[in-house]
């Protein structure tokens, strides 16, 4: 469906906020009505046999140590695989592994599935998970570390069997164990892994991952059931508008990361399918808590008073054109556990009124952020920057392309920044692991930089805790609904979203099962026609 032409105002006519938020939002998704070759993408429409993704993120690893998000999800865990997956309804299902069970409070009985083993035919061994634990451990600024209390530590029982202990009592050990992928012991490092062989029902036959491309062919070794298509190749294509006109040219089989202004365009159209999903993921403007004592930022009133600058019903509604949900919480509240704790509220006097007063009133502050983090990113901070410029506050922006070094600057090893626009998956389906991810993080982790955004706050790390090691779901839950409120009151963002995911296919393809995570598993995918 085409949208109308926008009309633009006569001399006279000051557009609205709301107008000019929209016709930023649009300028991109407008594009896709202009000709193909004007816009950079794949070319070639896939064949019978291949299926062709078009990912709006560079996929720069297919180890997920550091790079992970919904996408990346898909196409790692097509290489390599874990000993558990989160499946539909966010049910833990067994993959590697037959039996996993907590036998003693801080002890998991686990089982090597029969059979299990790699693309060059070597088996899968409990050294193998041994050893993933220990590099996963060893990698400094880890995405994946940060959700575990603690890292188990393997204890052989027999040839296919372990235990996985801790000191303490880890109750959602088995959804956690999900992000560790498994890899030969000899060819594991503490690092992203570029080459490699896996367990999973593709190999990797090409590969360019500064360009984020990648070539994969069924593997004929796989111990599972036989993948339905023979190759898949995974293209980087930022920008939306040509994700869009890819897909409707038949270059591209699957896009992601959809505004619903592109999915308008796409639905009803012969050929092409739209799925929706409610979101796990919460995109932020996350404060950077590695500022001094004494600087405005360290104090949560101005962190607080900065919030009533930000306009989030127009955001949501003119820039993400509905495609989110404000945040009424510090998770998504589709997560298990998560709760309601509060609403950002706009309110551009109450701002400068108490700025002023907390002798903020002259505040200058750098966002960062990297492209293609959530959709209309762009448009986003620029709408952001306007909203604080009118409460007296001046910002800029500074814009990474993907693949880049915003990881050093999360890390504080790259430049000073005081805002970053960022998104953290809900890989567990539960609150608790993205509390733990996000605001677990100690003095310890911080000297290594493991923390997120330098967020170290030891009373809420020790609220959390205690909510992690809690056996008792009832009592765990009430746990988490105290941390969540004592979190919310720290405020780290300036603003944050949970946004849906929207994604489209071609006709051709078929039992793709969109998971609430974001994420399908890619050797269910079959093609017809």
């Amino acid at each position: 469906m085409t949208p109308p032409p926008q009309r633009a105002p006569a001399e006279h006519e000051q557009p609205s906020r709301r107008t000019l938020l929209r016709w930023g939002a649009l300028g991109g998704a407008g594009l896709a009505l202009g000709p193909l070759s004007a816009c950079a993408g794949p070319t070639g429409a896939p064949g019978p046999g291949t299926l062709t993704l078009g990912l709006n993120r560079s996929l720069v690893s297919l180890d997920n140590k550091l790079n992970q998000f919904d996408a990346a999800i898909t196409v790692q865990r097509a290489v390599r695989q874990a000993l558990t997956r989160i499946g539909p309804r966010m049910k833990v299902q067994r993959v590697l592994a037959d039996r996993f069970e907590m036998t003693e409070p801080t002890a998991w009985t686990v089982r090597l599935r029969e059979g299990v083993h790699y693309s060059d035919g070597s088996p899968v061994t409990v050294e193998d998970v041994a050893t993933a634990l220990r590099m996963y451990g060893k990698v400094n600024g880890s995405f994946i570390l940060g959700l575990f209390p603690e890292l188990p530590t393997v204890e052989p029982t027999g040839e296919r069997t372990f235990r996985l202990r801790t000191e303490r009592p880890v109750p959602v050990l088995d959804r956690l164990m999900a992000n560790i992928h498994i890899t030969p012991a000899a060819a594991n490092r503490p690092e992203e892994l570029q080459s490699g062989v896996g367990s999973g029902p593709y190999t990797v036959v090409k590969a360019n991952s500064g360009a984020g491309e990648y070539t994969l062919a069924r593997n004929t070794k796989y111990w599972g059931p036989r993948p339905h298509v023979d190759t898949v190749r995974v293209r980087f294509v930022p920008e939306e508008a040509s994700r869009v006109i890819a897909l409707r040219s038949g270059e591209l089989d699957v896009v992601d990361t959809l505004t619903p202004d592109s999915a308008e365009q796409l639905t009803g159209l012969p050929g092409v399918t739209v799925q929706e999903t409610s979101g796990v993921r919460i995109c932020q403007l996350f404060f950077n808590f590695r500022k001094p004592k004494g600087h405005p930022l360290a104090d949560a009133r101005v962190r607080r008073a900065l919030t009533y600058a930000i306009d989030g019903d127009s955001l949501v509604r003119d820039v993400l054109t509905d495609s989110a949900d404000q945040a009424e919480g510090v998770v998504p509240l589709a997560l298990e556990g998560a709760i309601r704790t509060g609403a950002y509220t706009y309110d551009p006097a109450k701002a400068k009124s108490l700025l002023k007063s907390l002798g903020a009133d002259d505040l200058r502050i750098k966002i960062i952020w990297e492209s293609g983090e959530f959709a209309a990113d762009s448009s986003v901070m620029e709408a952001v920057v306007d909203m604080l410029q009118d409460v007296g506050v001046r910002a800029r922006l500074q814009q990474f392309q993907p693949g880049g070094d915003i990881l050093k600057w999360r890390q504080g090893r790259g430049g000073d920044w005081d805002v970053i626009g960022n998104g953290f998956p809900g890989t567990t389906g539960q609150a608790l692991t993205s509390l733990q991810g996000m605001y677990g993080g100690t003095a310890a982790k911080e000297r290594t930089r493991d923390t997120y955004m330098g967020y170290v706050i030891p009373r809420i790390e020790r609220q959390l805790s205690d909510a992690a090691t809690e056996v008792d779901a009832t009592e765990r839950n009430k746990k988490l609904v105290t941390v969540q409120h004592a979190i919310w009151d720290t405020w780290p963002s300036l603003w944050a979203f949970a946004p849906k995911t929207l994604l489209a296919h071609r006709d051709r393809v078929h039992d793709l099962g969109l998971l609430t995570l974001g994420s399908y598993d890619l050797s269910a995918v079959r093609l017809e026609g």
